[in-house]
């Protein structure tokens, strides 16, 4: 008998960019996987429309008391998808304790930065600020700090004279799509585990994060290929 997909659920606040590159990547067969759901905090996300009806849920985190009472609802609509892989991709909340304890070593995000530089927001225009001469993208399982978890892999563009944000902003796009199908090819042929503050891929401990090398896999600190 075959085995079953593994299932994905996508976090998403906005367009649903990255959502779409994982759609596609299902589609062309270079992903197995399947989006069994796509949940957002803004019920006008184009994010949702990228998905069938059935496969949305969305309510205004504004309407709720509390940030805890929202979260509880995400979280159950979420554990009602039974999924194996949860996708932050875009997801502009900081999740709770309750949600990430729930779903720990599940969760990962996408994040426009080299982190641990630049948590939050405007990354690009504060890569700019500091004069620095490469930027980038990381994907990392999800803690309840901002961008604090255990970076899994990178992607790096360099810094031009004369970038601006959106130009940055449009570089680092580039990457960030085959970034996060590479880690999802770990994380859905079971290669990808969270132990602790360790990462592990294919059991042993990642120390350094992966890098993402211009053929679109992912290679060690020695720039052997993992994936």
């Amino acid at each position: 008998m075959p085995q079953p997909l593994p299932r994905i659920a996508v976090l998403a606040s906005g367009r649903g960019s990255n959502l779409q590159a994982v759609l596609d990547a299902i589609a062309a067969g270079t992903l197995a996987g399947e989006v069994v759901g796509v949940f957002s905090d803004k019920p006008g996300a184009a994010a949702l429309q990228r998905v069938a009806p059935p496969l949305r849920w969305s309510a205004a985190a504004k309407a709720y008391p509390s940030r805890e009472a929202f979260d509880a609802d995400l979280a159950e609509a979420v554990a009602a998808a039974r999924p194996d892989w949860i996708l932050c991709a875009g997801y502009l909340r900081i999740l709770g304790d309750a949600f990430v304890e729930r779903f720990r070593g599940r969760t990962i995000n996408i994040h426009p930065s080299l982190l641990p530089k630049y948590r939050g927001l405007h990354t690009h225009a504060r890569a700019l600020e500091a004069g620095d001469g490469e930027h980038g993208a990381s994907v990392h399982f999800v803690i309840p700090e901002l961008d604090a978890g255990t970076v899994i892999a990178q992607a790096v563009v360099p810094v031009h004279t004369g970038d601006t944000p959106e130009l940055l902003a449009e570089r680092v796009l580039g990457v960030e799509h085959p970034l996060l199908l590479a880690v999802m090819r770990l994380a859905t042929s079971g290669r990808l585990a969270e132990h602790g503050a360790t990462v592990q891929v294919d059991g042993h401990p990642l120390f350094t994060p992966l890098r993402l090398d211009c053929a679109g896999r992912l290679t060690d600190p020695a720039g052997d290929a993992t994936a």
